[in-house]
């Protein structure tokens, strides 16, 4: 598994830098050999000044030291060289990885389908991807580049000490053993202590969001709640914080006691060669360069062991990022996708479909029968929970049945490719988005591949938009929403009326409206409705209402409740039925002149 998630970061990364992959390989390389240049030059540069104090400053004796030591400075400086480009390197590669990954969580999110939106599991895997997913790609390689390049320096400096014992690179091993066996256990612990505190550090985002978002700011001081969600992600720190550090202090105990055996062992070798210079057998340079080499050794096995250790565990992180990457929609293109029609003929049908959210036990529509034929507008009404909305999300694909059918035209919409299906379709949600852009730019998001500005203020005069965003700073060029400078905000009613200029921007054969005037004043569903019904001319319109004012003017009206249609009939139809419409009419009618005494 470690082995497959490495082997697909490295895969990734030099598809996407593969340029400064390859110059970063070569100057880590050149970065490996200088230490041991800087050694072999320590041990050159002690005897030369051993034999020019000798020599009592004899200038043939003093050039060659003055030599060695000029080649140290350059060597220095050249490492210096090494590194202010392996930075620059470094960074170009980052940027570039990073906005690769950006773009793939970014294009699964888009992508996936609705359901996984409604699982706590899909947040805990965007949560984990989004959260790691800028530093642990660049994390590992970075592990592995100074791998490549402590694994060079070790190995010359194993061939430096192999002269004077075969037993001390064996040695150099034995004492970060302890150390490998500190980094295999805490990283794993590090992993699993982060995955089963991601709900919970998911929660304190979310009371963070409470406490700072502009959404909840007005309840929040009205009910008092500050003090509580501040207390509720406090107590919830607090509990995080004390595990961290727990992990912390025990993998701090651990460490100390392997860099005591390191010591032990490092001073015994060092004692041992030192006995050995006392004897005669080795020169001061020969100390020098043991000393270097070894003390550099234990250092570069250290970091060898850091360097798997953050591998290990950045390939563990990894698996977040790609078990979100596989998410896999249900969802999809069909393998032989049928022509999508231009314009409907017949009409819409669902046909005899039952369908549940996933992860429900409620079922939305049992056995739902609805024909809609081609070139009407017609209003869908009844209580919430009756499964208004659920009609929205399936024939727009978002879902699909668990059985019967959704058919346009006698086709059913699973035979259509998800692009050409949902061309066909314009639709005002039930909750207006928001987007923080200009006016103009807000209702062109409709349609981008067709919108010029004519085709948006036409579709802003058709909605009753034109008006206000003519009365704004800039007009169609004025920023919408407080997130950015400049901005203008607008009230509800008035974003939905941006949104609607944005459903009639595209120029469907469909139109589906979800409450399109719930945030409307009364003065102004009348003048909505009539410009409605001039936009839908020869298209084929649903309206999602509670409000009788507005399917009493539709052709068609049809009631459900509990996931069925139970009454189908023009407006004076069905008062004269004396059925749940007509109840629901008589409790509208005698509720409004009390809620306008």
């Amino acid at each position: 598994m470690l082995l497959r998630h490495l082997s697909r970061a490295l895969r990734l990364v030099w598809s996407t830098a593969r340029t400064w992959t390859t110059a970063w390989i070569a100057l880590l390389v050149a970065q490996g050999l200088l230490p041991v240049a800087t050694v072999y030059l320590s041990k050159s540069l002690v005897d030369s000044l051993t034999a020019a104090v000798g020599a009592r400053g004899d200038w043939p004796a003093v050039r060659p030291t003055l030599i060695l030591a000029g080649l140290m400075v350059g060597v220095m400086v050249l490492a210096e060289v090494l590194q202010a480009a392996t930075e620059w390197v470094r960074t170009a590669q980052s940027e570039l990885v990073q906005d690769h990954i950006s773009a793939l969580i970014h294009a699964k999110s888009a992508a996936v389908d609705l359901a996984f939106y409604e699982t706590p599991e899909y947040h805990d895997h965007l949560y984990q991807a989004r959260d790691e997913a800028g530093t642990r790609p660049l994390a590992l390689v970075e592990s592995l580049g100074s791998l490549l390049q402590n694994g060079i320096t070790l190995v010359a400096m194993a061939g430096v000490l192999l002269p004077y014992a075969g037993w001390l690179p064996l040695a150099l091993l034995a004492s970060t053993l302890p150390a490998l066996a500190v980094v295999a256990r805490h990283t794993l612990r590090s992993h699993q202590w982060s995955r089963r505190t991601t709900a919970d550090r998911r929660r304190g985002w979310y009371y963070d969001w409470v406490l700072t978002g502009s959404e909840n700011a007005a309840e929040l001081r009205l009910f008092g709640l500050g003090a509580h969600f501040a207390g509720e992600y406090q107590a919830l720190r607090r509990r995080l914080r004390a595990e961290s550090l727990r992990l912390i202090r025990d993998r701090g105990v651990a460490t100390l006691g392997a860099g005591i055996v390191a010591l032990l062992i490092s001073g015994a070798a060092l004692a041992w060669m030192v006995w050995r210079a006392l004897l005669g057998l080795v020169t001061l340079g020969d100390l020098a360069l043991f000393y270097q080499a070894f003390s550099r050794g234990q250092g570069l096995m250290r970091g060898l062991l850091m360097d798997v250790g953050h591998i290990y565990g950045n390939s563990l992180f990894l698996g977040n990022l790609f078990e979100f990457l596989g998410l896999e929609s249900r969802v999809t293109d069909p393998p032989d996708p049928r022509p999508a029609p231009a314009a409907l003929a017949s009409g819409i049908r669902f046909r005899d479909v039952t369908f549940r959210y996933p992860g429900g036990e409620r079922t939305a529509l049992q056995g739902f029968d609805l024909l809609v034929p081609a070139g009407q507008t017609v209003a869908i009404v009844g209580a919430n929970g009756a499964g208004k909305t659920t009609l929205v999300k399936l024939l727009c694909r978002f879902y699909d049945p668990e059985q019967g059918r959704v058919e346009l035209d006698g086709v059913d919409i699973r035979d259509l490719a998800l692009d050409e299906l949902r061309r066909l379709v314009t639709v005002l949600f039930q909750q207006p988005v928001q987007y923080q852009a200009t006016a103009a730019e807000n209702i062109a998001l409709g349609d981008l591949a067709a919108a010029d500005r004519a085709d948006v203020e036409a579709a802003a005069r058709g909605a009753g938009a034109h008006e206000l965003i003519a009365r704004l700073p800039r007009g169609y060029d004025t920023q919408l929403g407080k997130w950015f400078a400049d901005g203008s905000e607008l009230s509800g009613g008035e974003w939905q009326r941006v949104a609607l200029a944005r459903a009639f921007l595209r120029q469907a054969p469909i139109i589906m409206l979800d409450e399109p005037t719930s945030f409307m004043d009364s003065w102004a569903e009348a003048d909505w409705f009539d410009r409605l019904r001039r936009l839908a001319a020869g298209r084929t319109a649903i309206i999602i209402t509670h409000r009788f004012t507005i399917a009493m003017r539709a052709d068609v009206i049809h009631v459900m409740d509990a996931g069925r249609i139970v009454e189908s009939g023009s407006h004076a139809e069905l008062l004269e039925r004396d059925g749940l419409y007509a109840q629901s009419w008589a409790a509208q009618m005698r509720a409004a002149p009390e809620l306008w005494a």
